[in-house]
């Protein structure tokens, strides 16, 4: 829960903190849009991306950025403080738009316009950037950013939503079934009917709540007497 007397990192912070995201969306853009969770309960949402900093650490762990460029991001957002929160608050755009048009997708709803709207804007420039490089054993697709540009793991991120949207991958898009979680992810499970994010994280608690609300009802029934009147 988001504690309301500490104030929030200063947007511009380049540094790294040590936090460590989790993965388990089975492809970026779904990963991009799990930086956030609890989003139905404003009192107890949790955006990981919270400081430019978190977004370069993002970008490093879903392999969209080298180490190397990591480091570079952050010493330019260092020297360029309002360039990076600007650059911070772009991508998170991005990111809700990607949640809404992907979660209307799991929930059978339609998808927003505007969401619609604000991933195409973005589309442009990413694919402005993707280059064909040459690799041993062939070629590859590549992206080439403006080194001025410090959100670099954009423009795979919206490539890769755009070709989540237009693939027949999009009806394996999932909403974990969690009340509090509401992560998305990739379901390629055999018969298509896995229902949480994380077996090890929601599923298991999910197990729990069972379990006990099964303990909870069993304790309440009235016991049978086992005593003989004579």
């Amino acid at each position: 829960m988001n504690e309301p007397d500490v104030p929030p990192p200063d947007p511009a912070l380049a540094d790294a903190d040590g936090y460590e995201f989790e993965l388990s969306g089975g492809h970026p853009a779904l990963d991009f849009t799990n930086t956030i969770s609890r989003r139905a309960a404003p009192e107890d949402c949790r955006d990981r991306l919270t400081h430019y900093g978190r977004l370069v650490s993002w970008g490093v762990q879903a392999k969209l950025v080298t180490a190397k460029d990591g480091d570079r991001l952050r010493r330019d957002a260092s020297e360029r403080p309002r360039a990076a929160a600007a650059a911070l608050r772009r991508v998170v755009t991005v990111r809700e738009a990607i949640f809404s048009l992907a979660v209307a997708v799991a929930r059978g709803e339609r998808a927003p316009a505007a969401a619609l709207d604000a991933l195409n804007a973005a589309l442009p420039d990413a694919l402005a950037a993707l280059r064909v490089g040459a690799e041993r054993s062939g070629f590859a697709w590549r992206f080439a950013t403006d080194e001025t540009d410090l959100s670099p793991m954009l423009a795979p991120v919206v490539r890769a939503a755009a070709e989540l949207l237009t693939s027949a991958e999009l009806m394996r898009v999932r909403e974990c079934q969690s009340d509090t979680c509401f992560w998305l992810f990739l379901d390629n499970s055999k018969n298509g009917t896995r229902r949480w994010c994380d077996m090890k994280v929601c599923g298991n608690r999910a197990k729990a709540r069972r379990h006990y609300q099964r303990e909870k009802t069993a304790s309440r029934r009235p016991r049978k007497s086992t005593s003989r009147r004579s």
